[in-house]
């Protein structure tokens, strides 16, 4: 598929985002989050699941399984992600780290034990993790306004309309019976968890916002991995559009206190 061609598919998505995101800036103060009065309830909402559920389950599991055990989980699913890794590279018209991308896949698979063991990291075969959002960040379609989604956290209008295609691209979708299928989502989720539990207890001793933070933090890191460190891309993090797009992706401002 051409460059072109791809520009041309992406445009009207491209323009309705665009159109949502203008709609929206009216709405409240902060071009980036127009929906922050929805958004904190959302957050709220999670927190009290992650508490309650996420945070205990991953605690025991951290204190339960051995440290290796848990590398060689994280390790499986890192392998699963590079198959679709693979996938928008090669949309993103990357060739190199598409290639890279598959490479990690097959030899983690083949010499790796099925990706419990990451052989293809001591073979310095570096890892390019890549999803849909980014892809369409890589040709043109801007982030949108900040949203906050339920049980998921934090996201913006172009990664929560990627998320159905992110889904469709996971391998684990593809397991049978469904049984397992499901045992595969749970386990990632509990192991997701579990790698965050230093970063979220730092984050309660240090934000005067933990909403505030969470979003400046997510917001940046989002744009840095679209950019890519590619001043010459198509992406529109990196173009200089002025108005609200330019709003989306500048330099998060410092954290307030929460009154």
């Amino acid at each position: 598929m051409t460059l072109p061609v791809i520009r041309v598919l992406v445009r009207p998505l491209s323009g309705l985002l665009l159109a949502l995101s203008l709609a929206a800036c009216a709405a409240g103060p902060d071009p980036r989050d127009p929906f922050e009065p929805f958004n904190r309830k959302v957050s709220d909402f999670n927190e009290a699941v992650d508490e309650a559920v996420l945070k205990p389950v991953a605690t025991g599991y951290r204190d339960a399984v051995p440290a290796l055990v848990r590398t060689g989980v994280s390790n499986f699913f890192g392998n699963l992600g590079d198959v679709w890794s693979t996938v928008n590279n090669a949309l993103q018209l990357k060739p190199q780290q598409a290639a890279e991308s598959w490479l990690r896949v097959g030899v983690n698979t083949v010499f790796g034990m099925g990706g419990v063991l990451d052989v293809a990291s001591e073979l310095r075969i570096e890892r390019h993790r890549e999803d849909f959002g980014q892809t369409l960040g890589r040709w043109g379609v801007g982030p949108g306004p900040y949203v906050v989604l339920p049980l998921l956290g934090p996201s913006t209008l172009r990664d929560t309309a990627a998320l159905p295609v992110d889904a469709w691209g996971d391998p684990v979708r593809t397991v049978n019976p469904a049984s397992a299928e499901t045992g595969l989502y749970v386990l990632r989720a509990v192991d997701t968890r579990a790698k965050l539990l230093r970063a979220t207890s730092m984050l309660e001793s240090v934000a005067l916002d933990k909403y505030t933070f969470t979003r400046d933090a997510y917001l940046q890191r989002r744009r840095v991995e679209v950019l890519n460190g590619e001043s010459g891309s198509g992406a529109v993090e990196d173009e200089g559009n002025g108005g609200a797009e330019e709003n989306y992706d500048a330099e998060p401002a410092p954290a307030a206190p929460q009154r």
